[in-house]
């Protein structure tokens, strides 16, 4: 829940209860129940670690930047770092997770450019194959994890992390076979873009600056986006800016002027217009909206 004065989104780090220096936790829905503050759990919060989510039994939802995903048997959910999320914690639903922290050394099968994750969706409805499949694989990781201190293999887990990234790959490529090489190509370009964007569209929004760091003309980066996304690169990184901006206004207090500065606009008004045009309402407007759905 937003409350005055609140300046951070509240954020989630990678706490495992047992020492877990891998990075690596695998456990239950109810298992975190028990642990957490449901309260907290159900209030928007910004999580730091890789979080994939299985639903093994009833109904709800799960809210991931301003999207509310339907949640039932099969349901696949992947969070990233970054994304603000909210639990249903509806009564019934359950569910496995598999948790991994960004610093977590990737096998090179399963990493993208400089051994980053390679972006995927958030959700997605298995079938009782894919379900049975996904299920293994967190099967092999927790049995992993659950192991004495001192005895968990690295390497194994490694390994099994990138198996898990190689099957969400195939996921995201709707199971193509031989097609799958061309779009794992531009995926890997597309990864290296949306890496240069996060780091970088607080202080830019101009395309030709991402084409010059990654050393694409526009027209190639343009294509790699819509081969990815279906938006030209424009879209992309101005859609970055507004999510953003919708988080720190749905779920802060801070002035809209300081919102602004932060995403790298010399002045509120240019915000305003920029959010306007992209949002379809000015900042005030829909600080209102989403924080009357909150409290």
């Amino acid at each position: 829940m937003v409350r005055s004065g609140q300046q951070r989104i509240a954020e989630v780090n990678f706490r495992p209860p047992r020492r877990q220096p891998l990075g690596v936790e695998a456990l239950t829905l109810a298992e975190l129940r028990r642990r957490e503050d449901p309260a907290r759990l159900r209030a928007p919060h910004r999580v730091e670690f890789h979080q994939v989510l299985l639903v093994t039994a009833g109904r709800g939802r799960h809210t991931v930047d301003f999207v509310d995903y339907p949640c039932v048997r099969g349901t696949l959910l992947w969070v990233q770092p970054g994304q603000v999320q909210r639990y249903g914690l509806q009564a019934g639903l359950e569910a496995r997770l598999v948790l991994f922290t960004p610093a977590f050394p990737l096998h090179p099968a399963g990493a993208g450019p400089e051994g980053a994750v390679r972006p995927g969706p958030v959700h997605r409805q298995l079938d009782g194959a894919e379900r049975a499949t996904i299920g293994t694989v967190f099967d092999q990781i927790a049995a992993e994890c659950a192991r004495p201190d001192g005895s968990v293999s690295a390497e194994l887990l490694q390994h099994l992390v990138a198996v898990l990234l190689l099957h969400l790959d195939r996921l995201a490529e709707g199971g193509a076979g031989g097609a799958g090489g061309g779009r794992r190509a531009a995926g890997e370009t597309y990864a290296r873009f949306r890496q240069e964007l996060e780091r970088s569209y607080r202080t830019t929004r101009r395309a030709g600056v991402y084409a010059a760091r990654l050393g694409y003309g526009v027209k190639t980066l343009s294509r790699v986006c819509l081969d990815a996304t279906g938006h030209p690169v424009k879209q992309v990184i101005d859609a970055r800016v507004v999510l953003e901006a919708k988080r720190l206004l749905a779920h802060t207090d801070e002035p809209v002027a300081r919102i602004s500065r932060q995403l790298g606009f010399s002045e509120a008004t240019n915000f305003g217009k920029f959010f306007a045009r992209h949002a379809g309402a000015t900042p005030a407007a829909f600080r209102r909206m989403t924080q009357g759905q909150d409290r």
